[in-house]
């Protein structure tokens, strides 16, 4: 794994480590959909993940972390950036509940 992938990955684990932050006082999707500064930083950091995966990850480190859903975390990147008011909050509150703890337990083997 060369320097620029490293960084990339570290990127993405802070990335996470802020939507776990900001989110981490909402209880309920009600919760969450109430603060929008929560549900906006969340939402940005989530798409930064994406950007990430999308634009810095070599092919090969994708190859090598095969675990990690790239595909769907590009996929989520692009339903934000290009249809943000479409943005289904149901969809952003289950990524943060179920997916982003296996995720940063998984990038932590590679880092």
């Amino acid at each position: 794994m060369n320097n620029d992938d490293q960084q990339a990955l570290q990127k993405i684990y802070n990335h996470l480590d802020l939507v776990i932050l900001y989110s981490g006082d909402c209880k309920s999707l009600d919760d969450f959909q109430s603060k929008s500064m929560t549900t906006d930083a969340c939402v940005f950091n989530l798409m930064q993940i994406g950007e990430l995966a999308k634009m810095k990850l070599s092919k090969e480190v994708k190859m090598q972390t095969k675990a990690i859903p790239w595909e769907k975390i590009i996929g989520l990147r692009n339903r934000i950036a290009h249809d943000y008011s479409g943005v289904d909050m149901c969809k952003i509150w289950d990524v943060i509940q179920n997916d982003l703890t296996p995720l940063k337990k998984e990038l932590e083997k590679f880092l």
